[in-house]
């Protein structure tokens, strides 16, 4: 009982010094953002604005922020069209090599993005996709459409089969119970996983940096060439620029937990009939 209360406040004291210094990171840039001097003291000498229009004008962030709904739009519709139907089939149908396929279809999303993105990007500045938007979306949609079937399969597995079975004898074909019967039903899925693919875009950096040319870049990235882009910048602009994807972010992660169940993202094992 001895080491198991010492290992409990081990890992609590690990858990309290990460968000204390979590909670620093995130409280000086913030402060930072909105300081007019802050040298060598616990605040800064003044508060102001204007670091935040000055980054908006700066870093052009109407224009990125446009290019991020767009690729994050442009991702979730296609995620969404090809991984329901597909997500569907894997929960419905039984077939030589399923697992495997599964398998497969979840390697983007165990994988580091890293690992497959610069083979990924290489491949689309061949054929010359990559440093325009279509780049940008297709790296995206790698991960994002088995992210579309892994949270879809535990949906689609909880719906009844007798539904679609009477629907068949009532003389309806497949593709009418499924746009008639089984879309209305999955909308709380679709929703969800729509929800977490736009996340998940929004704040890819690996991808989207490795394919984005100068009109295509997505918020994270336009963050990272503020920081290392030639020129004098004041930390101010880039901390306000910082915050604006922080609080983005924030956002639509409060908006996905408002309607996302994480339990619902965990595959069930389908019981067996009796």
């Amino acid at each position: 009982m001895r080491p198991r209360t010492v290992g409990a406040w081990l890992v609590w004291g690990a858990v309290t010094f990460f968000l204390v210094h979590l909670a620093g990171v995130i409280g000086s840039v913030l402060v930072n953002s909105f300081g007019r001097r802050w040298f060598d003291t616990w605040l800064p000498q003044g508060w102001t604005t204007q670091w935040y229009a000055s980054a908006w004008t700066e870093f052009g962030l109407l224009d990125v922020l446009v290019v991020t709904l767009e690729v994050a739009l442009l991702v979730v519709a296609i995620s969404v069209l090809v991984g329901v139907p597909a997500s569907y089939v894997l929960a419905r149908r039984s077939f030589p090599g399923r697992r495997l396929v599964y398998l497969l279809f979840l390697l983007p999303i165990l994988m580091p993005p890293i690992t497959y993105g610069i083979p990924l990007a290489t491949v689309l500045y061949k054929y010359g996709f990559a440093g325009h938007l279509a780049g940008v979306v297709l790296a995206n949609l790698v991960p994002s459409i088995p992210f579309v079937i892994l949270t879809m399969t535990p949906f689609i597995e909880q719906i009844d089969q007798s539904v679609e079975r009477a629907a068949r004898m009532c003389g309806a074909r497949t593709w009418q119970i499924f746009v008639r019967i089984l879309a209305p039903l999955l909308v709380p899925g679709i929703l969800a996983a729509s929800i977490l693919v736009l996340v998940r875009t929004v704040g890819m950096f690996e991808l989207t940096f490795l394919t984005a040319g100068p009109d295509s870049q997505t918020l994270v990235v336009a963050l990272y060439y503020s920081m290392s882009a030639a020129g004098i910048r004041a930390q101010q602009s880039v901390d306000a620029m910082a915050v604006l994807y922080t609080s983005s972010m924030l956002v639509l992660l409060v908006i996905a937990l408002r309607f996302v169940n994480p339990t619902q993202l965990v595959a069930r094992v389908k019981e067996e009939p009796d």
